[in-house]
């Protein structure tokens, strides 16, 4: 195979991509909406180097968050020329280092990698005569890690915890202090480290050994990282140890992305690059090879006015879905019906709906595979399976634990399974919420987030597809209709629509995406906090929209299950000026 020359890898961008390509040295900040190339313009900006000599390749380092796009940059870079270049995640590049450098810094092998955070952790709270439950484990385990990824001591996190920090239902901020300072010690006793220490002590390393230092920037020179807009102070002072006083570092991000604040991730750095490197170049990619034209409008409509918020531009190309075609003569793209938001009496309305929408897009020629449906929280799974499988269309569900896979909705299944023995005669909801009730479910929600919250959401889903149930369906019969649907999770997932949490949905792309329950208290969800937690939400939905290459439809519930009252339509809908299914 030909690899391609140097100029024949600009001829194949765009000219602000090409500009993007060009700036091979100092600080580079590329700001990249969605759907505007960036993998392909950081993928031959590296190759540009490589054939034009600036970068030995096995000095360049391009960083990013999965392993999945950790394997793309690879293959793509490969297939540019560019061989011999590392492309690896955070956690990837310091295990390696981090495996490496001990022998020579401690001396002996590494400490093993904890496996399980959420077991030392119950063995700290035991020993501190605390007795928790497993979502409230879970908890606190989200909450170390909160601490660790925003690189703060456990002193300085007991300062936030008091100020701004939401603490695990039932937990103090001294009982979560104790619990942190006795965990610490666990590990250290038993020579482990957990996820984060990774970062930690190969940051700590590199900045307190001048030999260590001296080899790890030695290695490497020339950095690029992606998704920028996601990176936590703990990985960003990491970066800072690997760069020390160089300045070759290139990033890419998008302010109107950042969907994972919650567990520490920071727009700040990508926002305030151009004020932490004056002469940095700043270059914007805002040509959206992806979408219609429409469905770029409501997207920027719904970003409007925000911090960082690039305006797209729908390209003109034959190819509307590619990641960025070579520059040539616009051709005009074929007719895509709008964008529209559909409103539904309740939650198995609007799932049976949806089913019937794609059931008839399915017979028009559209691959399930290039469909999906994308949802706040893993809960609303249950009903959008249940309509799918009644409507014949097969679905595979994509990040996330599979609803009947996650421990408490087994429990549950296999409680209401013993229960469904002996319980005869009685209202098909009496006899199932008397059994949840045992597993923590109430009818009313419990105050907060975690996974004290995400358990009661999937007891309750469990309740939803109880209550729409025929009239006169037994107990038995009920719970042969959810074992049914759990043995039907392991069916193959070949020609399928996906069903993923909008969490899930990034980076990724659909000829047609359906947004579910976009209503207020699930979007935005019911405990996002402030304006910044409102701002998260709108950002989710805004990743939600820009998924969609040629079909998008947003619809919400007013009524879920009995408990939930009447729903409203999501503040952002009116933002985003898609109209309605009446013609509103």
């Amino acid at each position: 195979m030909t690899e391609p020359s140097a100029d024949a890898l600009l001829d194949a961008l765009d000219p602000q991509q090409r500009v993007a390509a060009r700036s091979l040295l100092g600080p580079v900040c590329i700001l990249a909406g969605a759907g505007t190339g960036k993998t392909r313009a950081i993928t031959h900006r590296i190759a540009y180097g490589v054939a034009t000599g600036v970068y030995p390749p096995n000095r360049v380092m391009a960083l990013t968050f999965t392993a999945r796009s950790a394997a793309e940059l690879r293959t793509r870079l490969r297939g540019l020329g560019a061989h011999g270049v590392a492309a690896r995640t955070f956690h990837s590049a310091a295990l390696a280092q981090l495996n490496y450098f001990w022998p020579q810094v401690i001396g002996g092998e590494a400490p093993k990698i904890l496996d399980n955070k959420a077991r030392a952790i119950a063995h700290a709270a035991e020993g501190l005569k605390l007795r928790l439950d497993t979502a409230t484990l879970r908890d606190l385990a989200a909450e170390i890690e909160w601490r660790k990824v925003s690189n703060l001591s456990i002193a300085e996190y007991e300062l936030a915890a008091r100020s701004s920090r939401s603490l695990p239902q039932g937990v103090s901020v001294e009982q979560m202090v104790q619990v942190s300072e006795r965990y610490e010690q666990l590990k250290d006793e038993r020579r482990q480290l957990d996820f984060e220490d990774v970062l930690l002590v190969t940051a700590g390393m590199i900045e307190v050994e001048p030999s260590v230092a001296i080899q790890v920037r030695e290695q490497y020179r020339f950095f690029t990282v992606d998704e920028f807009q996601d990176v936590s102070p703990l990985q960003h002072h990491l970066l800072q140890q690997w760069l020390g006083d160089r300045r070759d570092l290139c990033v890419v991000g998008d302010a109107s992305q950042t969907i994972y604040s919650f567990a520490g991730a920071s727009a700040d750095y990508l926002l305030g690059f151009g004020r932490a490197h004056q002469s940095a170049t700043i270059v914007s990619l805002e040509q959206n090879y992806r979408s219609t034209p429409a469905i770029v409008a409501g997207a920027n409509r719904l970003m409007r006015g925000r911090p960082g918020a690039l305006t797209l531009h729908a390209a003109s190309s034959s190819a509307p879905g590619a990641d960025a075609p070579a520059e040539g003569a616009p051709v005009a793209q074929p007719e895509h019906p709008d964008p529209v938001i559909t409103a539904y009496a309740d939650d198995q309305a609007e799932a049976a709906g949806i089913a019937a929408d794609i059931r008839s897009l399915v017979a028009q020629g559209i691959e399930p595979q290039d469909i999906a449906v994308l949802y706040r929280v893993n809960a609303q799974t249950a009903l959008l399976e249940q309509a799918l499988t009644a409507a014949g269309v097969a679905y595979q569900l994509r990040g996330g634990a599979r609803f009947f896979d996650q421990p408490e909705v087994k429990r549950a299944v296999m409680e209401l399974r013993a229960a469904s023995v002996s319980i005869v005669d009685e209202p098909l909801f009496k006899s199932v919420s008397d059994v949840l009730r045992t597993r923590g479910w109430s009818q009313e929600a419990p105050e907060g987030l975690g996974a004290v919250r995400d358990r009661w959401e999937a007891l309750n889903a469990l309740m939803g597809l109880a209550e729409g149930m025929p009239p006169g369906t037994t107990f038995r019969q009920f719970t042969d209709e959810l074992l049914e649907r759990q043995s039907s999770h392991h069916e193959p997932t070949v020609r399928a629509v996906t069903l993923a949490t909008l969490h899930s949905a990034k980076g990724l792309e659909w000829r047609a995406v359906f947004v579910a329950g976009v209503s207020e208290g699930l979007l935005p969800i019911s405990h996002a906090a402030g304006l910044e937690g409102v701002d998260e939400e709108r950002r989710l939905l805004y990743v939600g929209l820009t998924r969609a290459k040629e079909r998008l439809s947003l619809s919400w519930a007013a009524g879920g299950s009995r408990r939930s009252g009447v729903r409203e339509p999501s503040r952002f809908l009116a933002e985003t000026g898609i109209r309605s299914a009446g013609g509103d």
